[in-house]
């Protein structure tokens, strides 16, 4: 079964965090099954950027962006050539390593 390695982040997961993950689930589901909160205004639909994370080791292993979910990747804050939603980053057989964001854009967050 392959990890996920969460990068320190002060608010999702302070120590970072290593989880399993099954190939075919997405990096948000895997995420919020190990009380890792990503935020995801649009419910996983992939309708804004508030998952954006940046995948460190293991990008190559996803399945390619489509052109929707590089449409919203245009507007996520901090976007890198390794940036994807992880609503749509289905993880395959390998480890990847994640970072989370210090930023999001959210324009209804009600947590904040």
């Amino acid at each position: 079964m392959p990890q996920i390695i969460f990068l320190p982040h002060a608010e999702h997961c302070p120590e970072g965090a290593v989880i399993e993950a099954s190939p075919g689930e997405t990096v948000l589901d895997a995420a919020l099954r190990n009380g890792i909160e990503i935020e995801h205004a649009c419910e996983k639909s992939c309708a804004c950027t508030t998952c954006h994370v940046v995948i460190r080791e293991g990008f190559n292993s996803l399945e390619a962006s489509d052109e929707l979910e590089d449409d919203m990747l245009d507007k996520a804050w901090g976007l890198e050539p390794t940036s994807r939603l992880s609503c749509q980053a289905v993880v395959d057989n390998q480890d990847l390593v994640v970072e989370i964001p210090k930023y999001t854009i959210n324009q209804v967050s009600e947590g904040h």
